[in-house]
């Protein structure tokens, strides 16, 4: 089945090092192959190109563009249009470099497609010769006819959200039908076969990056448009567009774009996600330590956390739940918002408290944990800035003149003296106290766009993160797990080892299909960080069917952090100590990879159904979101077992053996519950 599109794809970046240039070429068509099956032919007089999988048209008469206040670029204008083929050294590795010149009455533009040997993707970019004015959009590939590749008859395209804020969804969408855009990648595939097509922005350092839907009509097809320059008010948080991207060596230059072909989309989502690992690296410290695993406040004490609480929790799991531990045998303890009420004064006053929760956590062998949000005003008032001289509202970010509000808290500005002051001075006090976890929250605020920054250097939201991210991991120094709760979702990778998948979650069923429909749609960014976390699991007094499903959602998403108040006693904890000590389930937490999902079908709605190997056992997790008891067919091979020998399974939560027929596994999953396989071969 065919479906097609105007394609719009950006990308920036730039070489780090190149061959001498080889003379100029003029002729009609370059060939430039790929991979094992694909090559892009360039029609250079016409200033379009086409790309071709097993000589299949699935991108049609592609050009270039870059659009400015003062002027727009298109490699279709009239003029000269030259190539250069050259080597380059990238962060992915050694590439040829095909250069397209494109020389108008507007000036200069240049295309670049960068192939990899035996690589099934091309990574592309733009870049404008201007001297003085900037850029506001910039895409690689414009207007292109695109066919999906593969049989069969349920083709879809992903839209993925900016950020985790205000319980953003993953939508799974049929391709031609939608009208949406997907923030930094998309993933075109079919669901029966899994082949599709990935494309996505390999840096954020600079722009925003989008992937537009629109359907069509009887006059014209539906149109997909990739794009360097996503301002909006939902998806991003800007009711205001950013600013000229300014030249640099006399070039404005678009992001570097992956645009890659998989018989297998999952593969694609991952390999984009390890490209993107090379073309940003992390700047945070590399963890190499067991897979966190911890309790965090803000799961049910919230905003009565005192230091008999914790300390409370902390014995907890020193004298009832012992068998809750990581891989180091120790725990993180995590004060999460309203840790100040152990604090007298501020932070230059009483710290007793803390400094007693600090050294209790210790001498039970556990990892004290804090919270705090960098760029983030909550009081909303003016006042001096602890640790500054500067006020607060001199620091706040204004869109059209106005003082932004997102999500209940007021954005500040990362480039402003005031705002660095407080990230210094805060984050110095907590690295001295002693804490070794920090969860920093409401990061986006940070990267929402202005109509101007304190430092004339910056001119857009995602170059103001990055400077305000850079401070923390440098004030850090080293000295703590850095986990980011709101955030963007693919920027603050270069910054954190761990991040929060989804939005807050609790006991109910609805909260455990809100996040695995992250993690049915997210689980590559694991790939990115080195965990990602499903929140706090909170126990309550919910169902012991409900609290299954919860705990289970993030054993699949990758790490264990519970939220009960166990400092007092109830229905919680006798599920913690049922739950929180079965070796089976720990077996999967300490191995802290997400599970990958079998169908990815559900629209806006959790993925059903998870698989992923550990230590050479095969896993499959079964959740039931309805009120109505489920049956599911599962064919095994479809969920990663590829092997013919007979096999059997032992499901977790029951310790109960499953007989599997005819390589499949049939199972009946009561309402609001969930259930996990361990496949072991006879």
């Amino acid at each position: 089945m065919k479906y097609f599109f105007l394609l719009l794809v950006s990308g920036t970046g730039m070489l780090i090092s190149t061959s001498c240039q080889a003379r100029p070429k003029s002729t009609d068509t370059l060939n430039i192959p790929f991979g094992a099956r694909g090559r892009i032919i360039y029609h250079l007089q016409q200033g379009t190109y086409s790309v071709l999988q097993n000589e299949i048209a699935t991108v049609h008469n592609a050009y270039a563009l870059c659009q400015s206040r003062q002027q727009d670029y298109d490699s279709r204008n009239p003029g000269t249009h030259t190539y250069t083929q050259t080597t380059a050294s990238t962060p992915a590795g050694k590439a040829t470099v095909y250069t397209i010149t494109h020389q108008s009455n507007n000036g200069q533009l240049q295309q670049l497609f960068y192939i990899y040997p035996h690589q099934n993707y091309f990574i592309t970019q733009v870049r404008v010769k201007s001297e003085q004015t900037g850029c506001n959009k910039i895409s690689p590939m414009v207007a292109a006819v695109v066919d999906l590749p593969g049989k069969g008859n349920h083709p879809y395209a992903l839209q993925v959200p900016f950020d985790n804020d205000m319980w953003a969804r993953y939508h799974a969408q049929e391709l031609g039908n939608s009208s949406f855009t997907s923030s930094e990648v998309t993933a075109l595939y079919n669901n029966d076969t899994y082949a599709g097509i990935v494309l996505g922005s390999l840096e954020q350092d600079v722009w925003k990056s989008g992937i537009g839907f629109s359907t069509g009509n009887e006059t014209k097809p539906p149109s997909m448009i990739l794009y360097a320059g996503l301002a909006d008010s939902i998806i991003t948080h800007d009711r205001c567009e950013h600013g000229a991207v300014l030249p640099q060596n006399g070039y404005c230059t678009s992001p570097k774009m992956m645009v890659g072909f998989f018989d297998d989309w999952r593969n694609g989502m991952e390999t984009y996600a390890r490209l993107h690992l090379k073309y940003e690296p992390r700047i945070v410290f590399s963890w190499n330590q067991a897979t966190p695993m911890g309790w965090n406040s803000w799961g049910a004490i919230q905003d009565k956390i005192s230091y008999n609480k914790a300390a409370a929790v902390t014995r907890f799991f020193v004298d009832s739940c012992q068998a809750f531990r990581n891989a180091d045998n120790s725990l993180f303890i995590d004060l999460d918002s309203f840790w100040d009420n152990m604090v007298e004064g501020g932070l230059d006053g009483n710290t007793n408290k803390l400094q007693q929760f600090v050294a209790y956590c210790k001498k039970n062998g556990f990892k004290p944990g804090i919270y705090w949000g960098p760029f983030t005003d909550w009081g909303k008032y003016d006042r001096a800035i602890e640790g500054s001289s500067f006020q607060y509202q001199q620091t706040w970010t204004q869109q059209n003149g106005k003082f932004v509000d997102t999500d209940g808290g007021r954005a500040m500005d990362p480039t402003h003296p005031g705002t660095r002051d407080r990230v210094r001075y805060t984050l110095s006090h907590l690295v001295k106290l002693g804490f070794q976890m920090i969860k920093i929250d409401f990061l986006s605020h940070g990267a929402i766009e202005g109509d101007y920054f304190y430092d004339p250097t910056v001119t857009t939201g995602m170059q103001a993160y990055r400077k305000g991210m850079e401070l923390v991991d440098s004030v850090l120094d080293g000295k703590m797990l850095v986990y980011a709760a709101i955030s963007p979702n693919i920027a603050t990778a270069r910054y954190v080892h761990m991040r929060r998948i989804a939005c807050d979650a609790f006991s109910a069923i609805d909260n455990t299909e809100y996040t695995l429909n992250s993690t049915g749609y997210g689980w590559w960014q694991n790939q990115l960080y080195n965990y990602i976390d499903a929140d706090h699991v909170v126990f309550g007094t919910a169902p012991d069917n409900m609290n299954r499903a919860r705990l289970a959602s993030s054993l699949v998403t990758g790490t264990l952090t519970t939220g009960d108040d166990f400092s007092s006693k109830g229905k919680w904890t006798s599920m913690a100590l049922q739950l929180l000590q079965n070796k089976a389930l720990l077996t999967i937490a300490k191995n802290g990879k997400s599970f990958r999902p079998v169908d990815a079908n559900t629209g806006n709605k959790g993925v059903n159904v998870f698989t992923q190997e550990i230590n050479g056992q095969r896993y499959i997790a079964v959740f039931n979101y309805t009120d109505k008891e489920q049956e599911y067919h599962i064919p095994l091979q479809r969920a990663g077992v590829l092997s013919k020998t007979p096999q059997q399974a032992t499901e977790l939560f029951s310790n109960s053996p499953i007989p599997l027929n005819n390589n499949s596994l049939q199972v009946t999953i009561p309402a609001s519950d969930a259930v996990i396989y361990r496949l072991n071969k006879l």
